[in-house]
């Protein structure tokens, strides 16, 4: 999606209010190779926190003897979508808990099946080229956002500061976290610039690569209807007829991703319920948050947790408190409904517990408030802040892969 510079984000400071600000669209696209070298100080920011981070992987793995390619494309989920790429899905449930591979959804296998064409085997190479790709492109698009509302600094941090969460190292993986996130950025910025269709096909792309795709398709759908229903309160022409009816169309897409896939399940397995009956195999299921209050209060008040269930605990915590900062400053519906919806599915769910810091990784908005807030402060804070930042992660990242010895 092209994007670029405007008159009002050109300049280096960012505007000193705290609220975000929404600049209208330029009538004419900018040039890809424009809109590239605007973005470069947040990629190449991205880039560096992220390949420090494999720096340290690497060294660590020498030291125990692990093989860091493995690790990175071969490993836990990796295999599962290598598998469902090479051999497709089961077309049973079966009662095997954790073992029916409908659970997981099809565009990023089949990518990796698309891009074997191109490269054959190994088929893990291809699904981590994938994944690296995408991160930079979830990269470009967190920037864009960021720019969009508070302006360039504030987007070049905002995309570091994804690049150096706890579990920033998964973005490298053959995971669908870069994947989702480059698809739910660019969708969340093409609400925020009335690029309806594109905002309902990528939120129709997102519903099929992870289950929280049903977050944004509703992010889009419910931004587009209020939009319809504000225009037709003012009783003004600010939307023409053309134009609502390319709202509507994005309404109406965005969902459609999500929906296929669970009614293929459903058609598969021959009950309405499939895909509802694999994740209850997979112990996911919504509770309302009961089971995710039950295990934090063991880990914090009578376990001694590990080190990575104490980071996932201080990670969802730090998100809710980022959410009610987010509300605090106002920031456009879309991004609130997203990250509010996203946060309610994997807090609600009593499913496995650690992985949910990884499941938060998309939900980027959050990252909103630090990143506005360094954007404000003196060169030297926000370096040392970042520094420390890319640092942790590494050391999490690090630990994730070869101390923890569990999925990520």
């Amino acid at each position: 999606m092209p994007y670029g510079p405007t008159p009002e984000t050109s300049t280096a400071q960012a505007p000193p209010a705290t609220t975000p600000r929404i600049i209208p669209p330029s009538p004419r696209p900018n040039r890809p190779a424009r809109a590239l070298r605007y973005a470069a100080p947040a990629l190449l920011a991205y880039g560096a926190v992220r390949l420090f981070g494999l720096l340290v992987l690497v060294l660590w793995s020498r030291g125990e003897h692990r093989g860091v390619w493995h690790l990175l494309a071969e490993s836990w989920d990796c295999d599962w979508y290598l598998k469902i790429a090479g051999n497709g899905y089961a077309h049973t449930l079966g009662t095997q808990v954790d073992a029916n591979n409908l659970a997981f959804f099809p565009l990023y296998p089949l990518l990796i099946r698309a891009g074997g064409v191109i490269a054959p085997e190994p088929r893990g190479s291809v699904g981590l080229a994938i994944s690296v790709s995408c991160a930079f492109l979830a990269a470009w698009g967190i920037f864009a956002v960021g720019d969009r509302l508070y302006g360039r600094r504030t987007g070049v941090l905002l995309a570091a500061l994804w690049g150096s969460l706890p579990v920033a190292l998964v973005q490298w993986m053959g995971y669908t976290e870069s994947l989702f996130t480059a698809l739910t950025a660019w969708a969340l910025y093409a609400v925020l610039t009335g690029r309806w269709i594109w905002a309902g096909s990528l939120a129709a792309l997102a519903g099929l690569t992870r289950p929280t795709g049903a977050a944004l398709a509703a992010a889009v759908s419910l931004s587009a209807l209020l939009t319809l229903w504000r225009a037709r309160q003012r009783a003004c022409q600010e939307e023409g007829g053309h134009n609502r009816v390319r709202i509507l169309v994005g309404a109406l897409l965005a969902p459609l991703g999500w929906l296929s896939y669970v009614a293929w399940v459903g058609f598969r397995l021959g009950r309405w319920d499939g895909y509802f009956a694999v994740q209850k195999l997979w112990r996911n299921e919504w509770d309302g948050g009961v089971g995710t209050l039950r295990v934090m209060y063991d880990l914090l008040a009578v376990q001694r947790p590990q080190l990575f269930l104490t980071m996932v605990t201080a990670t969802l915590l730090a998100s809710v408190a980022l959410f009610v900062l987010s509300v605090g400053d106002r920031q456009p519906l879309p991004l609130l409904v997203f990250t509010g919806l996203l946060l309610l599915i994997v807090l609600g769910s009593k499913g496995v517990y650690f992985p949910r810091a990884r499941f938060v990784l998309p939900a980027f908005p959050l990252l909103l408030p630090l990143a506005a807030a360094l954007a404000r402060a003196r060169t030297h804070v926000a370096v040392t802040v970042m520094v420390a930042a890319a640092v942790t992660s590494a050391a999490f990242g690090g630990h994730m892969l070869l101390a923890w010895m569990g999925p990520p």
